[in-house]
């Protein structure tokens, strides 16, 4: 348990950095394509749900390969943190710009570390408790839709508030 909780620190340190810098990278490299797809190529916020999803996603590989055989309910765990968090960064964003009217960005950077936060806590909770033992595949599924999703949103965005700037949003949202 020592050891899965000194990996959880380690993975919050690591998807924050990986994710602050995944920020910028689209822009270092040029605009390249394939690394938009990994990377937030505008400033939507579902653009930015990636900057926790993709981190934590290849930390999470890391840990399910260096502890499937000690905690046997680490997949789902991930699985289910991995969604959360990357869900609570449209849920935070929008919850705070509603009853605010605006958007500040020390709550934006805020939101980030947040659900960051969140996503490792129920992560190493849920290793520990095997509560999602038996919701593996759908867990599993559920995190590959959002992947496949990303892949095609990316460049294909449907017509909904999420997938816009919030600066080009209607002034009687943010006001």
């Amino acid at each position: 348990m020592k050891h899965l909780k000194h990996y959880a620190i380690i993975g919050i340190i690591f998807v924050l950095i990986a994710g602050t810098l995944a920020h910028f990278l689209f822009d270092w490299t040029g605009n390249n394509p394939i690394v938009g797809v990994f990377t937030p190529i505008n400033e939507s916020i579902w653009e930015h749900m990636k900057l926790l999803f993709f981190p934590m996603l290849l930390y999470s590989f890391i840990m399910i390969l260096k502890f499937h055989q000690k905690y046997l309910c680490i997949t789902p765990s991930f699985c289910f943190g991995i969604l959360v968090g990357t869900f609570f960064i449209p849920l935070l964003y929008y919850s705070y710009t509603f009853f605010l009217r605006k958007n500040i960005f020390i709550l934006d950077i805020s939101t980030f570390i947040l659900s960051v936060f969140i996503a490792f806590w129920i992560s190493y909770s849920y290793t520990l408790s095997c509560k999602l033992a038996s919701y593996t595949p759908l867990l599993c599924i559920m995190v590959c839709i959002l992947f496949v999703c990303f892949l095609i949103f990316t460049f294909h965005p449907p017509d909904a508030m999420i997938f816009q700037d919030p600066t080009d949003l209607p002034a009687l949202y943010l006001t």
